[in-house]
């Protein structure tokens, strides 16, 4: 189906109104001060509720990481040996002690004793990680489905309030930052808490007051990593989200580029997407800076510690109450002691970009679904085509009604006609008969069926479209036209595309039926793919049509032959025909006049000519019009 056009009654929203010349998708300010996150604990739970599923394999990536950090742990205490069965060599050698030698052969035999930890200790994070890729993508491939089974979900008012480029950053950047967050520093983390455990016990086993010494730093780094991590929460929840504006402002000036062009908006739209660019360069700088400052910090603490170890450690050793291989064994633990502190410490500043970007995806999906089928839905038997509005209430804002009680009867078969000013709620009228909106009040019948007691996929199966915004996707024509009819025959594509007299151009193109249309179907003229998008109608073979200004885009000639297709298509058919040129819905069997919402008048073309009210005004102007430019 094509895209709809804005009723001017619409909530102005950051998307509605706003086209290649207007002003910002999010509407913000350059000068808005970065929001927290409003439930972080809350976002963090909900996140790794996702990780339930893989619960078995978490267990074995956390096996993995004790068993890879054991034998990396194990190798400076061992080295440490080496060092001080050397050092006893060399002085009993320097003190002329007799027979004194180097123990070469023991030495040897810790040089491959250590070669085979690290080896094992390479396997197991080679299997820790192998795991955790499958489940961090397990887990993306979860949230990126649960995101498209919300969007198929949310009414239309959802996407008339935003952005394209706003839903895509959430859907792309912002699982994308969460997958790799999963990845990466997930993995790490889990590393770092064993190293940690680990090399606090080695550090006991060889002296506890240079492990006192050690972790008496540690306070001094969790005050330090509790500030900076929430300081910078806030500046990563400001990246992310003018990130995404700045995603919107993009994807609406490429779409409207040639518009920009033509009305010369080029600089007007250059700073806008420098304002913006401005504000994300402020507050990723900021965001950076306040996390990177973590590292230096925390190595100066580490300093530290390592200053006093080696004072405190040469003393034991002078005091002969520790080998001088411990004190070295003891310095390689600091140093690997500090190094998984500083690391969780920069996977806190990661954890808090996650969830930022956690937050604004489940932001998505806990909007407001439309409302679901009833309980008790009814079977359509074969439709008829009959639509009864009675009593009907609608407002796109509760306490603004745009409609008041509307009574509308549509006969099977006939052919209505629907005009008006724009704005004047015609649009309106299609949306609420698909139930793209919901009424606030009255009933909507087809068939004598309240549609809100038929599934919706059935609803809108009984209708055929074509809008004058075209919608075409990227892929042949042949598949754009069977996206009316998935199962349909080369045969019948073939037929729909003629009756829509398509066909001659079809196959005039290099490779016919087989021509692959880009992501905007720009090569193709619009008259050609409005005729696309009527040879998709036809091959649908609908119960109701309905057409909305279907034949705007079309050269004149095109027009003659294409509303004689259509005066075949409409036989025995309820149509509904959105036209603003009066001349082409004179045969309509019912002519609807809508105005602020409201049907004011209604009757065949003669009939209302002869009132002399709305319609005779509105098809005389038209006429006078189209007389003055002749004459021009």
């Amino acid at each position: 189906m094509s895209e709809y056009k804005h009723d001017s009654h619409r909530p102005q929203g950051p998307r509605a109104g706003r086209g290649p010349m207007g002003g910002g998708p999010m509407g913000g300010h350059p000068g808005m001060p970065a929001e927290k996150a409003k439930d972080f604990k809350g976002t963090l739970k909900r996140l790794l509720s996702y990780l339930k599923p893989s619960k078995y394999q978490l267990i074995a990536v956390f096996v993995m990481a004790i068993l890879s950090t054991v034998f990396s742990i194990l190798a400076p205490k061992i080295m440490g040996n080496a060092t001080t069965k050397l050092f006893e060599g060399v002085m009993a050698r320097m003190n002329g002690v007799d027979g004194a030698a180097i123990d070469f052969a023991y030495i040897a035999n810790i040089i491959v004793i250590l070669i085979g930890l690290y080896v094992f200790s390479s396997i197991f994070g080679y299997v820790q990680q192998y795991i955790m890729a499958g489940v961090a993508q397990k887990t993306v491939y979860d949230m990126r489905r649960d995101v498209n089974d919300k969007l198929s979900l949310l009414p239309l008012k959802y996407f008339d309030a935003r952005t394209h480029g706003e839903t895509l950053s959430r859907i792309t950047n912002d699982v994308d930052n969460i997958g790799n967050t999963m990845q990466q520093s997930l993995t790490q983390l889990i590393t770092s808490l064993v190293t940690i455990v680990g090399v606090i016990v080695m550090m006991l086993t060889i002296s506890p007051l240079l492990t006192l010494i050690c972790i008496v730093t540690l306070p001094l780094s969790a005050v330090v990593t509790a500030r900076i991590a929430k300081r910078s929460q806030g500046y990563f929840v400001g990246q992310q989200r003018t990130l995404g504006e700045l995603n919107g402002h993009v994807e609406e000036m490429y779409s409207g580029h040639k518009i920009i062009k033509a009305f010369g908006h080029e600089d007007r739209s250059v700073k806008q997407f420098n304002e913006i660019n401005e504000r994300l360069y402020d507050s990723g700088w900021r965001a950076q800076f306040v996390s990177g400052v973590m590292m230096p910090l925390m190595s100066f603490i580490g300093n530290i510690s390592y200053v006093l170890i080696c004072v405190v450690g040469g003393i034991l050793v002078t005091g002969q109450r520790i080998a001088i291989g411990d004190v070295q064994a003891f310095i390689q633990y600091a140093r690997q002691f500090s190094m998984p502190i500083t690391q969780a410490a920069n996977i806190a500043n990661i954890i808090q970009s996650t969830v930022a970007s956690a937050e604004r995806v489940f932001e998505l999906m806990d909007e407001v679904e439309e409302e679901r089928d009833a309980d008790n839905v009814m079977e359509h038997g074969k439709p008829q085509g009959a639509v009864q509005f009675e009593h009907v209430q609608f407002g796109y804002k509760e306490d603004e009604l745009l409609m008041d009680d509307l009574n509308i009867d549509v006969l099977p078969g006939q052919m209505v006609a629907i005009v008006g000013p724009t704005g004047a709620g015609k649009t309106t009228l299609v949306n609420l008969l698909m139930r793209f909106y919901e009424i606030n009040g009255g009933r909507i019948a087809i068939d004598g069926i309240d549609i809100r007691h038929m599934e919706r996929g059935k609803l809108r199966s009984l209708f055929g479209m074509v809008l004058q915004d075209t919608w075409l996707f990227n892929g042949t024509i042949r598949d754009n036209i069977a996206y009316g009819r998935e199962e349909a025959t080369e045969e019948e594509i073939v037929q729909a595309a003629a009756a829509a007299h398509a066909d001659h151009f079809i196959r005039t193109l290099p490779e016919g039926y087989d021509t692959i249309l880009n992501e905007e179907a720009s090569n193709l003229s619009q008259g050609q793919k409005q005729l696309l998008t009527i040879a998709r109608a036809v091959l649908a073979d609908p119960s109701i049509l309905i057409l909305d200004e279907a034949t705007s885009s079309v050269d004149t000639r095109t027009e003659v032959h294409i509303q004689a297709a259509m005066s075949k298509l409409m036989v025995g058919r309820t149509s509904f025909v959105i036209a603003h040129r009066l001349s082409t819905i004179r045969n309509a069997d019912l002519i609807l006049v809508m105005n602020k919402g409201n049907v004011i008048e209604k009757g065949t073309h003669e009939e209302l000519l002869e009132k002399g009210g709305f319609y005779a005004d509105l098809y005389n102007s038209q006429f006078r019009h189209s007389v003055t430019e002749e004459a021009i």
